[in-house]
């Protein structure tokens, strides 16, 4: 590996883990000394901009990665409806099998997970109650705009996109020519989560996260992974809510 490889590595190495530990420690000022909710702004301005950060210490053109979004929707509708049909499409292609494959989870195979390791991965069985969020637009625009687009940015239009300066990306996948640091940053957004609370089924974010890079490469940008993004997000939420496992 050549010395501007292995700078590359250690530069988004860097990044990601002082970015994950000052979320970290935001998360646990708020939650753990009661101090106000509004500093929790700091995630997303945090994602979005510490690559920008990063950048400009090093001397690069942010511009030069595909972090930013197109201009306002009303000033350019094209991209956004172009992105929004990437976005939904995929979407559409995985919504049932995904709520088959919830349904199979919560209600036939937690059983047999929790008896067999001796353990229950929640305080109540799961089961379909029929009790929805109590407040879906709400829940729609804190995942796109507050979780989706920012944590895009950093994963996909910063992380993926410069993984691939060190392994040239070379499988072509319904037309999207991926590579390693596609894996690589998968693996990373999931343990991510992690690092800032652990949760066992982080893991499990490894699964969608393929998506949301396969639209980065096949779309040339971080918007239509941004709106996957958040279908996937509110669709756990709804779900969650529908079994019982989070109140509405």
């Amino acid at each position: 590996m050549s010395e501007p490889q292995r700078a590359v590595l250690i530069e988004v190495g860097l990044l990601y883990v002082v970015t994950l530990l000052a979320i970290r420690g935001i998360v646990s000022l708020v939650q753990g000394l009661g101090l106000p909710d509004v500093l929790l702004v700091a995630v997303p301005v945090l994602f979005m901009y510490a690559p920008v950060w990063s950048c400009r210490l090093r001397g690069a053109d942010p511009w030069a990665y595909p972090m930013a979004l197109p201009d306002w929707p009303w000033n350019n509708p094209g991209d956004w409806w172009r992105a929004l049909r990437w976005g939904g499409g995929l979407s559409l292609l995985v919504a049932i099998p995904f709520v088959v494959g919830y349904h199979v989870w919560q209600i036939e195979l937690v059983p047999l997970v929790q008896d067999a390791l001796g353990v229950r991965l929640y305080p109540i069985p799961p089961r379909l109650r029929w009790i929805w969020p109590s407040n879906l637009p709400l829940l729609v625009a804190y995942h796109l705009f507050y979780v989706a687009i920012p944590e895009e940015m950093f994963y996909r239009g910063y992380m993926q996109t410069r993984l691939d300066e060190v392994w040239a990306p070379r499988w072509s996948i319904a037309g999207a020519v991926v590579g390693p640091g596609l894996l690589v940053t998968c693996v990373l957004f999931a343990l991510g989560h992690s690092l800032v609370v652990v949760q066992w089924w982080h893991v499990f974010i490894v699964i969608p996260s393929l998506g949301f890079g396969w639209l980065r490469a096949r779309t040339g940008g971080v918007l239509a992974g941004a709106f996957f993004h958040a279908w996937c997000n509110v669709s756990v939420g709804t779900l969650d809510t529908l079994y019982g496992i989070v109140p509405p």
